[in-house]
């Protein structure tokens, strides 16, 4: 099995571009995030007649999940459990869609569109770290559930130095904070592993550049997309892939596909 995590940032500005490298690729399940629509304006029928199956959880203009799977969805969850005390009962932000990938040995999937959370010390970096609580909360839930489990999506999160070519360009935005480093830490601690580092962990393995400044140019890039795995998951680990040559294409997302490949 075949899971893919990509921020298309747009979906339907992007359309091209993502089917071509669906239909190159063939992942058997995909995340994409920052879909930039409403459920209603997703482009359900192309990928449908390539075969997948959809979930989505959209939002006009800004943020967007879904996953899309070869094999039928069950047990389809749309945002994430709400913390009482953080008070965000009325938080309407599209970040998190879940699904068990059903089959012979069935894979729990979610698609997770972490908050950026600049600039930091306003509101939005305080989100960024409620909304990963929330999601620390949540993975705690699934990982009682003992079966196999891919945390995949955008962090926003540089989870440490070498996960960047140029560190100390990072140093006050909010994707390298302490804070947002260690609550990254603290959902591994539950038990997940980075399965980019289980299966290579090689340095310089991006998959951002930004649009500006020649950053794709000069190889400024940062490893923010993550796939977090349960021990089951991790059990069935074969390898995974970064598709960096998505980045030189025509109309291209600043990020690029990461795959992995699991034994299910």
């Amino acid at each position: 099995m075949r899971i893919a995590t990509w921020n298309v940032n747009s979906v339907n500005a992007r359309l091209e571009t993502v089917l071509r490298w669906f239909e190159e690729a063939k992942p058997d399940v995909a995340c994409l995030q920052e879909l930039k629509c409403m459920d209603e304006k997703f482009p359900a029928e192309p990928f449908e007649r390539l075969g997948y199956n959809l979930a989505v959880h959209g939002q006009k203009t800004y943020n967007g999940v879904a996953i899309l799977s070869k094999a039928p969805l069950e047990d389809v969850r749309r945002g994430l459990p709400f913390l009482p005390e953080h008070g965000d009962e009325t938080d309407e932000q599209a970040r998190y869609v879940e699904a068990v990938i059903s089959g012979p040995r069935p894979v729990r999937v979610a698609s997770i569109y972490l908050p950026n959370g600049n600039p930091i010390g306003t509101e939005k970096f305080a989100y960024k770290l409620r909304w990963m609580e929330r999601l620390n909360a949540h993975a705690r839930t699934l990982m009682a559930y003992e079966e196999p489990l891919v945390l995949a999506g955008d962090y926003n999160v540089i989870p440490e130095p070498r996960d960047a070519e140029y560190p100390n360009n990072w140093s006050d935005d909010a994707l390298f904070q302490t804070e947002s480093r260690e609550a990254f830490r603290a959902l591994k601690w539950l038990g997940l592993s980075d399965a980019y580092l289980e299966a290579d962990g090689a340095p310089g393995a991006y998959t951002f550049w930004d649009y500006q400044a020649g950053a794709w140019q000069r190889n400024n890039g940062i490893r923010i997309d993550h796939a977090l795995l349960s021990p089951q998951a991790a059990d069935l680990l074969l390898g995974v892939s970064i598709h960096r040559d998505v980045r030189t294409w025509d109309k291209p997302s600043d990020h690029v596909p990461l795959v992995v490949e699991l034994d299910a």
